[in-house]
């Protein structure tokens, strides 16, 4: 990798890290997009996953206190499950399919009936709704819109979600990471030095997203919540998912 390559991997990496502090998704959307793009897919994957486990790994260990534990097991076991079904076969997508499904992921997740999707999340929810999960994430290298999906179904508070959803994140993409990187015949690699600095500078992003998500404005208690969902549910609900509301 160039330098002249790493600095504008860097600089993407920062506007759709603020991308995602601003909307709440679409960010590492669109950071395996053009990483799949400019790189061969395994090599694009790996270094996804990488900066993905470093962003939610200090995210989840400053709101640790907040993670439900219940609901992120049941996460790790239904990843773990999917991950030793794919390495039956150990698929590896063509960039057209990775990239297509990548750009329909979102409009598919929204076109899921009602009657299929969970009423609440438990751990059994999580446990199934993990599975599909790191299939997708497999696939498509994301897995945000599924899993936001399933979130907004859970009865847990602001920052449960943010915690809870990246130790979630952490451990599918740590599964990812060993995928793309260790189990399929042509794995993928990224120079250690650019990882290290991507690693290096979440320390105090993090720690700025930490002192900010407090300062937020929530409404008051349960019913305006409802209330707010009833006037904007699109909004409501993803500025839930960001700490808002």
């Amino acid at each position: 990798m160039t330098a002249l390559v790493a600095a504008g991997l860097s600089l993407l990496m920062i506007g759709t890290a603020l991308l995602s502090g601003v909307f709440g998704m679409a960010g590492g959307l669109i950071l395996v997009g053009v990483l799949v793009v400019i790189m061969p897919l395994p090599q694009a994957m790996v270094l996804h996953a990488v900066t993905q486990m470093a962003s939610n790994g200090w995210r989840a260990l400053l709101w640790r206190q907040h993670i439900a534990w219940k609901t992120a097991f049941a996460s790790f076991a239904g990843s773990l499950v999917s991950l030793g079904l794919w390495s039956l076969w150990l698929y590896v997508p063509d960039k057209a399919v990775a990239l297509l499904l990548l750009g329909c992921s979102p409009f598919i997740v929204r076109a899921i009936p009602e009657s299929v999707m969970p009423r609440t999340l438990g751990p059994s929810q999580m446990l199934g709704g993990s599975v599909v999960c790191m299939m997708l994430m497999l696939v498509t290298g994301v897995t945000g819109p599924l899993l936001d999906t399933l979130f907004l179904r859970s009865q847990l508070q602001r920052k449960e979600i943010i915690a809870t959803k990246a130790a979630c994140q952490l451990f599918s993409h740590a599964l990812k990471l060993i995928y793309f990187g260790l189990l399929i015949e042509q794995s993928g690699s990224v120079e250690p030095w650019f990882l290290a600095i991507h690693v290096a500078r979440q320390a105090p992003a993090r720690e700025a997203e930490r002192q900010a998500v407090p300062r937020l404005v929530e409404p008051h208690h349960h019913g305006d919540r409802r209330l707010l969902c009833r006037l904007r549910p699109g909004a409501a609900d993803w500025n839930r998912l960001r700490g808002i509301a």
